[in-house]
């Protein structure tokens, strides 16, 4: 029996070590192998589950954790005034509101409520309101509307108080960007519209609430297509996928790529609801391209489209989104407009399928017409604006806090002017490129070839500085270069700053004349005196030669020639200013003294490297549009200089201010110098190389300047515009065009568009400031007159500078105008200058380098194509008796 036992025992603990293998021994090579590879399958599966796990779930966390998307900042234009008889209707305001983040609704934004009833409209600004706790304050109105205009404002907290005028919240126009250039608004599930929400799912995944990431259907039926080629069916991935791609995989089409992106879609889905995937989906898919921004996100594209806000998109333009998702430059409703429309009616027609539209609200969305926001980026966003933005804004604050704080970031902006400004530059360059190529541009599309003429416009208001409208150059999409910034020659834009310091001398006091040791050489017949002269007093009626002359100056000379060589004798500084004479004006520059000009150039923000040469009274030396800009708010300010700015204020995202912009604010000419240069420009609108202004239709008061030296140049302003127009080639080639033919046209349909609106149309006349007088004066002897002379004008002095009455001209006094006996006419010099405590301060700068070597450089003046025949020419004897007994000759001002 002990044996037996033996045995068993033996048997039994055998059996689990050996039966295994014993099987495993029975089993051929080839199921060997199989089952060998079979769990090396299993470890290495294992393996790789553990590995992907780790490393996705790590990205995911890391990703889901911080920042999902960069919380960038908002820019928003300024505030805009509404004013009881403005013409606007109540949907107009609405839209406005709407842009203004405002939404319709108690409760529903926290920047602001509208009520929307009828031809009434309730405004209730909200916590987060630009005028919650900013340098202004509006509160809630109610506005009523008649006949499409403003009938009246009246104050909901106290309705018995009515308001001639109100601030609208600032528009929000874009999000700051980073380097790769993405622009998004990010938007929450709760505020898409579910009609949007809708039109995504039936064009992309209409399974989407109810799969688990990944739907096995939808990818068998994109292999099934691919094999037939039917491009109609829907892809094989959901948004879930599509989602995981997006966010950390590559769009190369790999079968690992596949594999991650369906693992990614699966882990998502378990550290996510649903409503997150869809926001995250909604605020990271691509949908095309503005200029040289990305546009990610249905926020962004709700607004690059059909500039509204997404919640207030109608059916059809949710199913234009939803179906360009698939392909945003295949389905462009830009460049394919049918194509656009067949995939929206598409979506329209898959949404009715998926049970989301009854029939007739598809049918009455199909019959929609395809209607999308003008391709207008200039108009609708300033990309050359937020450029200049962002840079000033690096130098207050760093980039990261920029792009993750979401600031609020109120500018200077006014979209209305921008618009105006983009349209101006847009249809000037057409005529440009006429002129310049002989032919016109493709239809609907600017040249993008970058040797085109470029251009720049910037306007700002003339009595604080703000920066109103601007614009860089002529398509931002092919060249982001802000020409706004390039320094160029300002050609006889630059002359009012010469004709400003010479009538300075009225104000400035006592100074001798130039040093004739200087190395100048007197132009004959000029307006050298002799070294016991009475100090030198210049006024716009003193006489200049304007005839050909060759200045030295160092050692050098400097021979400026006028257009088309043509000389004009003795005429008055009006005379000189008005036809962009440029032998008179060195003259004058001389006379005053070059160094002079040279510092009111610089105290009035003219920092480029000016010389006090000649050749500086011509524009010789480099600026850029904005410094000029800056400089002409000395005219239209009083004399005061104002510096451009473009940001009022930056404010975190609880509404406290983090940074105001300082203003940089200077006197520069006396205000009577000031007003006496504004009514001489004037003249060059009404009457000289600016005519063309009036010609093309605007006719409020204004005063400017053309310019030309290798580019053409306008600058111009009203009492509360000024705007400053550049037209050239990056290369610094000649365009060959003149201020008046290419940069005037450009400068008046912008103003004319701009003045449509408030508040320029409300242009006044310049105010005349006291101690200006008035006298009549004879043009030849430039003498006050008894009333018999032949031919005068009334002219504009300080007072004190004015004429004395002259003589009562008989026989004598006609010969001497007929034959022109004298070429030095005397002056109205025997006053005693003003005392030199009535200049303000900085009125009169001192030089304090030496006059370094000239700048060789010039200009030419520029006709007036409108109205050549107004140049002042010489006349014959004949002509000028014949004027004495016509009374002609005389010059309307």
């Amino acid at each position: 029996m002990a044996p037996q036992r033996r045995l068993e025992t033996r048997n039994l603990s055998r059996s689990p070590r050996t039966r295994a293998p014993a099987l495993f021994s029975r089993l051929t090579t080839l199921e060997q192998a199989v089952i060998l590879g079979a769990l090396l399958l299993v470890i290495v599966g294992m393996g790789l589950y553990t590995y992907a796990y780790t490393r996705f779930s790590g990205e995911i966390d890391a990703r889901l954790s911080g920042e999902i998307f960069n919380n960038a900042s908002t820019v928003f234009a300024g505030p805009t005034p509404i004013r009881v008889g403005d013409e606007v209707s109540a949907a107009t305001l609405a839209s406005h509101l709407r842009k203004a983040l405002y939404a319709e609704g108690a409760g529903s934004s926290t920047f602001g409520t509208y009520r929307l009833e009828g031809n009434r409209i309730e405004i209730s600004p909200g916590p987060d309101s630009y005028f919650q706790g900013g340098p202004l304050e509006e509160g809630p109105v109610a506005i009523e509307f008649n006949g499409g205009r403003v009938a009246s404002i009246t104050a909901l907290d106290h309705p018995e108080r009515t308001l001639d005028r109100y601030l609208l919240e600032p528009e929000a126009v874009t999000t700051l960007f980073d380097q790769s250039r993405t622009k998004r608004r990010l938007v929450h599930y709760q505020d898409l519209p579910p009609d949007l929400v809708n039109a995504v799912l039936a064009a992309e995944d209409h399974r989407f609430f109810a799969h688990h990431g990944v739907s096995l259907w939808r990818i068998l039926g994109a292999a099934a297509a691919d094999i037939r080629a039917d491009d109609r069916a829907q892809g094989g991935s959901t948004l879930t996928m599509q989602l995981a791609r997006n966010f950390f995989l590559t769009h190369r089409r790999t079968f690992r790529r596949k594999v991650e992106e369906i693992f990614l879609a699966l882990m998502l889905e378990q550290r996510l609801n649903k409503q997150q995937i869809f926001e995250l989906y909604a605020n990271q898919i691509y949908l095309g391209q503005r200029g040289s921004f990305s546009i990610n996100g249905l926020g962004e594209a709700a607004d690059a489209y059909f500039n509204k806000d997404v919640q207030s998109l109608t059916l059809a333009e949710d199913a234009l989104l939803a179906g360009i998702i698939r392909g945003p430059n295949l389905y462009s409703p830009y460049k394919y407009p049918a194509r656009a429309e067949e995939r929206r009616d598409y979506v329209l027609r898959r949404m009715e399928e998926d049970g989301f539209l009854t029939p007739q609200q598809r049918e009455a969305a199909l019959k929609s017409p395809l209607r999308v926001a003008p391709q207008n980026l200039e108009g609708s966003q300033a990309p050359y604006f937020v450029d200049m933005l962002r840079d000033q804004l690096l130098s207050q604050f760093s980039e990261h806090d920029l792009l993750s704080q979401s600031y609020r970031i109120y500018t200077t902006l006014d979209l209305g002017a921008q618009r105006a400004a983009s349209d101006g530059v847009r249809d000037g360059l057409v005529e440009v490129d006429r002129l310049v190529h002989g032919r016109k541009p493709r239809k609907g599309a600017p040249p993008e070839d970058p040797n085109q003429p470029q251009v720049a416009l910037i306007a700002l208001d003339p009595q604080t500085g703000e920066v109103r409208a601007l614009v860089g150059g002529r398509n931002y999409a092919v060249s982001q270069l802000n020409h706004v910034l390039a320094k160029r020659q300002p050609g006889s834009s630059f002359k009012p700053f010469v004709y400003a310091a010479a009538l300075s001398t009225a104000v400035e006091g006592p100074s001798p004349p130039p040093n004739p040791l200087g190395g100048i050489a007197p132009p004959p017949g000029g307006l050298d005196q002799p070294a016991n002269a009475l100090p030198l007093v210049i006024t716009p009626a003193t006489i200049l030669q304007d005839e050909p002359t060759t200045f030295e100056y160092e050692g050098k000379t400097y021979e400026p020639r006028n257009y088309k060589e043509e000389y004009h004798g003795a005429v008055t500084l009006r005379e000189a200013l008005m036809y962009s004479l440029n032998a008179a004006t060195v003259s004058l520059a001389q006379k005053v003294g070059y160094d002079k000009v040279k510092d009111l150039a610089m105290a009035a923000g003219i920092n480029g490297d000016l010389l006090a040469t000649p050749a500086i009274a011509l524009g010789a030396y480099v600026a850029t549009p904005l410094e000029i800009a800056g400089a002409y708010t000395i005219f239209a300010n009083d004399g005061q200089y104002v510096a451009p700015k473009l940001i009022l204020e930056v404010r975190d995202a609880t509404g406290r201010v983090l940074w105001r912009s300082p203003e940089k604010r200077r006197q520069v000419l006396d205000p009577r110098v000031a007003y006496l240069m504004v009514n001489l420009l004037e003249s060059v609108i009404n009457n000289g190389t600016g005519a063309g202004v009036r010609s093309r239709g605007f006719t409020l008061p204004a005063a400017g300047k053309t310019g030309s030296s290798h580019d053409a140049w306008f600058a111009g302003f009203t009492s509360n515009l000024l705007a400053v127009v550049w037209v050239g080639y990056d290369d610094d080639r000649d365009v060959r065009l003149s201020g008046a033919a290419a940069a005037l046209p450009i400068w008046a349909e912008f103003m004319k568009d701009a003045a449509k609106a408030l508040p320029y149309h409300d242009a006044e006349d310049f105010t005349m400031p006291p101690g200006i007088v008035t006298a009549t004066i004879d043009l030849h002897t430039n003498a006050g007159v008894p009333g018999d002379s032949v031919e005068t004008r009334t002219e504009y002095f300080i007072q004190g500078t004015e004429p004395q009455q002259g003589p009562s001209g008989g026989v004598a006094g006609v010969i001497s105008k007929v034959f022109h006996f004298s070429k030095s006419p005397p002056e109205p010099s025997a006053v005693a200058p003003l005392s030199p405590t009535s200049a303000p301060s900085g009125a009169r700068l001192a030089s304090t380098d030496p006059p370094p070597a000239e700048r060789q450089g010039g200009d030419v003046a520029e006709p007036n194509p409108e109205k050549p025949q107004q140049r002042p020419a010489k006349k014959g004897v004949f002509r000028k008796l014949v004027s004495i007994f016509k009374g002609g000759g005389h010059s309307k001002q």
